[in-house]
């Protein structure tokens, strides 16, 4: 695209916004959405897709083939606004209620991730499920492999539900697709979603008994309690979970644990730079119970550029006097830039992969999530 400009795509507890670099320095436009609460905002470079919702209003998808200018609207699920609307007349018609039944009836709340390869769009939802649309999100599919996944019923919740928060896939094999649900573990496809099977094996299995936490690593698997994943070519792939951080070299057979060298084992965000498998990012927190804010409240990305063998803290430009929360999706990185949004409503980004960072937005609502497009 001829004028093609790096934007911040940014969900947040209010609504979708777009951050943009001006003349006069980065503007954010939004609220987008209505308002709702957007947890994941992707574009496959023609369209924006923004997911979200709540048990209020029920879940949907929000599309704009015009850089966020208008914006269509495919409500999936309904919420208690539906039943209230549904016996109430006056309220009905005070929010202009639509009583079509919507094509999943009430069976997930939320949408919570985005994806757009091949071709398709991906949706993952709270409880999880995932969701396939081949027309630019004007329809979804659900797919039946992971809805009637044996042993589905013996999954457990995290603390904010069932969630399907991460879909990856390979550039290089469309059959090939991840899926990460907290707190289930990793799930993989080699046959275009016909299938799954769960991949969360220790490489070491030894080396890591003794912890006592529900989510640490235990009979053979890693935590299952999956925070971010993301995928390198030759099916490497990286998480972020409750209880540190991995590496897998086999597409999720083994994980080998990369987690000495950050300052805590706990932490939601996970980047991978596009053009380096060895340059990652992350933003440890001091602990699930302590807070969730950066150890000793001094904020740091740290960065590894050998894959997990060694990490460096990157302060410069950053708060360090910051009690904030970086959330499982609020990191994103293209080959030029990295950017991190808070819950406080912040946005910070480096051009000098992590050298300095400055911050471009502030007083926005809680971030939820950001991605990067040239659009």
């Amino acid at each position: 695209m001829a004028n093609s400009t790096q934007t911040i795509l940014i969900g947040t507890t209010k609504g979708a916004f777009l951050l943009r670099q001006g003349p006069d320095g980065w503007r954010a436009t939004g609220p987008h959405c209505n308002g709702w609460r957007i947890a994941h905002v992707v574009s496959d470079g023609s369209n924006i897709y923004a997911g979200g919702g709540d048990e209020w209003s029920g879940a949907g998808i929000y599309r704009s083939s015009d850089h966020g200018e208008t914006w269509s609207f495919s409500k999936l699920t309904s919420g208690k606004m539906d039943e209230w609307a549904a016996g109430d007349p006056d309220f009905a018609a005070m929010i202009n209620w639509d009583a079509t039944p919507p094509p999943f009836g009430d069976s997930f709340s939320a949408v919570w991730s985005l994806h757009a390869a091949h071709g398709l769009v991906y949706a993952g939802t709270n409880p999880a499920q995932l969701l396939i649309s081949n027309d630019c999100g004007a329809t979804w599919q659900q797919n039946e492999a992971i809805a009637a996944f044996e042993g589905r019923d013996q999954w457990n919740p995290g603390a904010a539900g069932l969630v399907l928060h991460t879909i990856v896939t390979s550039p290089e094999d469309p059959r090939k697709l991840w899926l990460a649900v907290s707190a289930a573990g990793v799930f993989a496809s080699e046959d275009g979603g016909a299938s799954f099977e769960r991949r969360n094996r220790l490489s070491n299995a030894e080396a890591c008994e003794g912890h006592i936490h529900p989510a640490a690593p235990a009979n053979g698997d890693t935590g299952l309690c999956v925070h971010n994943m993301q995928r390198a070519p030759g099916d490497l792939l990286y998480q972020q979970n409750h209880h540190g951080v991995w590496r897998s070299n086999d597409g999720g057979r083994h994980w080998d644990d990369i987690t000495d060298g950050l300052p805590s084992t706990f932490g939601f965000p996970l980047a991978l730079d596009p053009e380096d498998d060895q340059t990652i990012w992350t933003f440890p927190l001091n602990g699930d119970s302590q807070g969730r804010f950066p150890p000793d409240a001094k904020a740091a990305v740290w960065r590894s550029t050998d894959g997990g063998a060694s990490w460096q803290a990157q302060r410069n430009g950053l708060p360090q006097a910051a009690w904030f929360t970086v959330l499982r999706q609020a990191m994103a990185a293209t080959p030029s830039h990295v950017a991190f949004g808070t819950n406080t409503g912040s946005v910070f980004l480096t051009r000098d992969r992590g050298e300095s960072w400055v911050e471009v937005a502030r007083h926005l609502p809680t971030i939820l999530s950001v991605e990067m497009a040239a659009l």
